[in-house]
This record gives structure tokens, C-alpha cells and sequence, in this order.
């Protein structure tokens, strides 16, 4: 689904697309982008608010490139400022009217802090019942029965064997958020109000009453113009510093778990928690999948409805780098780049926060939305650098990434508000006055990469919450581009024949399959059609190799190289070849565009050969400037420098 407000700017970028074809170049519309490419950051409001304040700040923020901002109730508010009381709203008002005034764009925060669906703990206080939930276990002697205190349910009694038996019980989990006053200032203990069931559709609707339902009534004239949407952050079914050995989930999921799973799953809950059972990591995966589809269908899919109601985008992020299959119900998928998660060096190709941005535009590709977005630098420290800043946002954007929200701006960094997840990129930064070439940087890119069509006839495949990495690494390395598909695509809208996978205007005619350890018997005739067709790869130590006789079976990133080159003509050959260019192709405007991205620390000089031919010309993202280029012509790449290569 697209929101109105998607549906109206596409259209509009389309026609501008149109006029800018005959009248204007694609470098010269790359120079000076509409303002709502803009960078939008985090704003922290962790501090007595001023109305002169916020409009100084706001100004501050456009003469330095921003045009636009995700408003941010945070830890430091004074103690007599409520979530959403008649005050706070005032002061959104104040803001989003200086917005307005300035041609710039709002997103609305929906938690005051997070994780995002309690409504600062409103919705507990409305019902104790809708508090965060979970399954616990109770080892039992032999003939012994469970004690279930206040609260608590019978889930299920399990037999272990070997005479022992245990029981699972549904009950709180005391898990708790992040709060937007300090209990004490001076000690930093912080407020945490209770966190709220998210896996019952009853107490997301009541978030959804308390939060969303006020924004509409508040703010609801500006929605799709100058609100772009709502954002809600890393949701968490049990909730922070929950019962230690909880798993979530509660008795009224069972039957939607098994639907989901395909069995019954309670005679296996023991593998939740022990490692005994033949299959106890396949249990427990199948299981963790389920819960994600059960957290997608009762929290996402409600809020999602809403927002396309209201003709507004649902934004933010999932929990997990990995979850995939949650991106389906946000008009912008997104993703969250947080803690050092991804550094230049190996943690930019390997483990599972290297998947997170090609999770994100997977997900925009493949469900046809027009952005998708990454918050990043959160919690990065002070040691942040403008280079490793610049360096990250690159990273995302070779990756296909065209919204950022850089986390954060301060509204103040008194006492320990400094320290209070580090580090403030804007303001207070001390490239402050540099900020602007950035900025600018970051608006040309995320417009390149939007209304723009991929070139990629490559797939990996994976799991609504399980990305494989390994693969993809070799891809990176060696510069064939790839998407994500998740394997629920097979069954729910894509097209499989001998020639590949068709998808959302995407024909993939080679797929890999890496690291998947269950598969539903469902997808086995089409990967079976693929297999025959002899276009699925198989990655490794794979036990579904004799599953699939006629896949090709991989064990070396040379090999699986060479066997994409089968399938699929070469978009890019890079002469030297080299393991140190990241890139992108897409046509924009009838130009085709090459990101390039030296991702390593080292310097590269490479003759590029490309699969398009035409007038060449680099263009440089942080001046804009456009200079004509020799086919065959040597590019030489400074450590970590980002190149555009457009054919006219």
C-alpha cells in the first residue's frame, strides 16, 4: 500500500521528471533537490521548552541545510510536562507552524521515549491488563504442581523425559521503557514507566487511541504536506529489563503461532529453554519467526491501517536489523544504524547489522514504496568524526537508502543531558559550521536514489527476521548488486518461471540461496522450478543441496561469482578488480547513475567497463560540480571517497 501523501508527491516528482528530461540534466536537478530530501533529524526536546527557543533553533537548523525534523520528547523534560498534555502539544504547534512558515518537514515521534507502544505508560494505567506479557517456566518435581500467582495463566505442562517435566506459564513481564523525566536528575535514575502488550491487538489499539488518534485531532490538517508521517521505534513485545528467561508470546497466540508454523508447536516449548532436543535450534527459529508475524499482524498492520486512513506514512524502524518481514506495513521501511552496530571494517560486511540497509530498500523495491529510510548514528559516543559521519551515510546510500535521520540534534546538553546517548551530531557538534556541506550532500543523494529504477537481476533469499550475510559479502566484494527477497514473496505475489523470479517490476534471474535452515513446504515448487531452471544457487554447507539436485551448489566466493556471470551479464567490471568498491546502478530521469563507494580504507585506481555506454561524466556529491569522462579513463579513489558516474 502508498499513502495519498506518497501517491501525490510521486506524481508530481514524475512530472517534474517529464519537464526535467527536456529542459533540464540530471546533474544540473542533482545540484539544488526539493526540500523534502532533506536530512531529519532526531530533535532531542530534553529540556524546559521556550517558544523563542524552538523558533531560534529551527531557524538555526535551515541556514545549515536542514529542512526538516523528527520532533523528540525526551529524558530531561521538566517533571510537570506530561507525554501529549495540552503543554506539549502547544509547543508542537509552536514548531510545526515555523515549519510551515519555512517550507520545512515535521515527522511526529509516537512514544515518549521508547520502545514505542505504550504511550509513555498511559496505556498500562488505562488497563494493568494490557502490561507487557510473556511466557516463564517452572521446572516441576516429579507429581508436583505448578503454583500460579495473581496474573499469572496455565500455558501448557511439558514432558522432558527422563521424568522430568516442566511447566509453561503466561505472566507479566515487568519489562518497562524509557521515560521522558529523570526520577532524579543528579543520580541519572531515570523514569520508566510500565511497557505494554504489543502482541495484543487490544492494547495496540488503545495506543493507537492515545497517541495516533491525537496527532489526527491535533496535527491532522498537515498531515501529508507538512507532516510526512509518524514514527514509531524498535517495539519490543516484553518490553526493557523484563524477567530474566522470558520468551515472548501468551496463551491467546497459540493457535496463530501454529497456523503460521504449520504444527503444533507445544509439545516443543522445552527447546525455547533447553538445549536438549534433537531439533531445539530449529525450534527455537521457527518459533522466534512466528512471533514476528504475530508482532506484524497485531502492531504493525494496526498502525499501518491507520496511517494510510489518515493519508500519512507510517516511519521508524523494527526491533531487529534482521526483520525483514515487519517492513511490509511501513510506508517507509526503515532501519536503525545505532551503538557502532557498523564501522568501516569488516562490521560493514558481516554479521547481521551488515544486512540492515539492503533490508530496508528490499523492502521499498519489492513493496513498491517510494522511500525508505535509516536512523543513524545513535549512541555512537563522542568519538564520532565528521568523516566516520559522512563515511556511514554512504554506506547507506550505496546500499540504496534515501532517507536519513541522523540522531541527534539537542535542544540542550545541560549537565548530564551531554551524556545522555551520545553523541549531538548538529548544533553542538564541532563541525557545526561544516554541517551544511554535509546536509547538502545527503539531499542529492537520497533524491538520486528515489523515483529511480534499480538495475539488479540479483536475489538473496531470506526469512522475515534472518538475513544471510555471507553471500552477500562476496556480492559487495565483488560488485554484483543484489536485493533481499523475503521467501514469503513466493507465495504471496511474485512470479516464478524459467527465466527467474519476477517481482515489483524487478526480474531476477539468478537467486541464492545461503544460510536458510527450514524451509516450508510450500516454496519447495518454486525453488524446484528455479533448480530446474538452473538458476538457484546454493551457498555452502546448505541441507537443502540434496533437496534441490539441479541447483548450483557454491562453495567459494570465485565460484559463486563465476556462476552469476552465467546467468546474469556483467553490469560493472572493474579493471584491476578489486574487493573495495561498493555500487549501485539505477536509471533516473533517462540518465543512468553508477554509485561507486570506496568502502575500505585504502586508495583504488580502476578503469571502470560499463554495461551502458554513452557520455560519461563523474559528478561529486558534496560540490555538485560535473566533470566529462573518457571511456576507459582511470578513476582514482581516495580511501572512503564516493563517486557518481552518470551516461547520458
Amino acid at each position: 500500500m502508498r499513502s495519498r501523501m506518497n501517491q501525490l508527491i510521486l506524481l508530481s516528482a514524475l512530472c517534474a521528471g517529464l519537464s526535467s528530461c527536456t529542459d533540464h540534466s540530471l546533474e544540473k536537478q542533482f545540484s539544488d533537490p526539493p526540500r523534502e530530501f532533506s536530512v531529519l533529524p532526531f530533535w532531542f526536546w530534553n529540556d524546559t521548552l521556550k517558544e523563542s527557543e524552538i523558533v531560534r533553533q529551527i531557524a538555526d537548523f535551515e541556514a545549515h541545510g536542514v529542512y526538516g525534523f523528527v520532533m523528540h520528547p525526551r529524558m530531561g523534560l521538566p517533571p510537570d510536562m506530561e507525554w501529549l498534555s495540552p503543554e506539549m502539544l502547544r509547543y508542537m504547534q509552536i514548531a510545526i507552524d515555523e515549519a510551515v512558515k519555512r517550507k520545512m518537514y515535521v515527522v511526529l515521534y509516537d512514544e515518549g521515549m521508547y520502545p514505542s507502544g505504550s504511550s509513555s505508560g498511559q496505556v498500562v494505567a488505562r488497563n494493568p491488563e494490557h502490561a507487557a506479557r510473556g511466557l516463564y517456566k517452572i521446572d516441576l518435581a516429579p507429581g508436583e504442581t505448578p503454583k500460579l500467582e495473581k496474573g499469572w495463566k496455565l500455558v501448557a505442562v511439558v514432558d522432558r523425559g527422563k521424568g522430568r517435566s516442566m511447566a509453561v506459564v503466561e505472566r507479566p513481564s515487568e519489562g518497562r521503557i524509557r521515560g521522558i523525566h529523570w526520577k532524579n536528575e543528579s543520580t541519572g535514575e531515570e523514569e520508566e514507566p510500565l511497557a505494554a502488550d504489543i502482541l495484543n491487538p487490544d492494547a495496540v489499539d488503545s495506543f493507537i487511541e492515545l497517541v495516533y488518534d491525537k496527532y489526527a485531532e491535533n496535527f491532522g490538517r498537515y498531515f501529508g504536506n507538512t507532516i510526512l508521517g509518524i514514527f514509531t521505534d524498535e517495539p519490543s513485545p516484553l518490553g526493557r529489563g523484563n524477567i530474566p528467561g522470558m520468551i515472548p508470546g501468551n496463551a491467546r497466540l497459540l493457535p496463530q503461532i501454529n497456523q503460521i508454523l504449520g504444527y503444533d508447536f507445544q509439545p516443543f516449548f522445552a527447546d525455547l529453554w533447553y538445549e536438549e532436543g534433537e531439533d531445539w535450534r530449529q525450534r527455537r527459529k521457527d518459533y522466534e519467526r512466528a512471533i514476528s508475524v504475530c508482532l506484524e499482524e497485531n502492531y504493525y498492520r494496526r498502525l499501518s491501517e491507520w496511517c494510510e486512513r489518515h493519508h500519512i506514512d507510517l516511519t521508524g524502524h523494527p526491533m531487529q536489523s534482521m526483520d525483514l518481514g515487519a517492513e511490509r506495513y511501513f510506508q517507509i521501511p526503515g532501519q536503525d544504524l545505532v551503538w557502532r552496530y557498523v564501522t568501516p571494517g569488516p562490521s560493514a560486511l558481516e554479521g547481521e547489522h551488515s544486512t540492515m540497509a539492503k533490508n530496508a530498500s528490499s523492502a521499498m523495491v519489492h513493496l513498491k514504496r517510494r522511500r525508505n529510510s535509516n536512523e543513524l548514528y545513535g549512541a555512537y559516543g563522542r568519538e564520532l568524526t565528521y568523516q566516520e559521519m559522512m563515511w556511514l551515510a554512504n554506506w547507506c546510500f550505496v546500499r540504496g537508502q534515501n532517507m536519513l535521520y541522523p540522531h541527534a540534534f539537542y535542544y540542550s546538553v545541560r549537565g548530564p543531558r551531554y551524556t545522555e546517548r551520545p553523541p549531538d551530531v548538529g548544533p553542538n557538534a564541532a563541525w557545526w559550521p561544516d554541517f551544511k556541506t554535509y546536509a547538502d550532500a545527503c539531499r542529492r543523494m537520497s533524491w538520486l536514489n528515489t523515483d529511480a529504477k534499480q538495475i539488479c537481476e540479483l536475489a538473496i533469499l531470506g526469512d522475515a527476521n534472518w538475513l544471510p550475510d555471507q553471500a552477500a559479502r562476496e556480492c559487495y566484494q565483488g560488485q554484483r548488486d543484489f536485493n533481499y527477497l523475503e521467501l514469503r514473496h513466493l507465495l504471496v505475489d511474485a512470479r516464478v518461471d524459467s527465466s527467474g523470479v519476477h517481482l515489483a517490476d524487478m526480474h531476477y534471474k539468478a537467486v541464492i540461496l545461503d544460510g536458510l535452515t527450514s524451509l516450508s513446504e510450500k516454496l519447495i515448487p518454486a525453488l524446484e522450478q528455479l533448480s530446474n531452471a538452473g538458476r538457484l544457487l546454493i551457498w555452502k554447507d546448505s541441507p537443502f543441496a540434496s533437496r534441490f539436485p539441479k541447483a548450483i551448489k557454491i562453495n567459494t566466493g570465485e565460484e559463486l561469482l563465476a556462476a552469476v556471470d552465467r546467468l546474469i551479464s556483467p553490469d560493472l567490471v572493474l579493471q584491476p578488480a578489486t574487493k573495495n568498491i561498493r555500487y549501485r546502478h539505477a536509471i533516473k530521469n533517462g540518465a543512468h547513475y553508477y554509485i561507486l563507494f570506496n568502502e575500505e580504507s585504502g586508495p583504488v585506481t580502476v578503469k571502470p567497463k560499463l554495461s551502458v555506454t554513452g557520455k560519461l561524466k563523474l559528478i561529486d556529491p558534496l560540490t555538485a560540480v560535473s566533470t566529462s569522462v573518457d571511456e576507459g579513463e582511470d578513476l582514482a579513489f581516495k580511501p572512503h571517497e564516493l563517486k557518481i558516474l552518470i551516461v547520458n
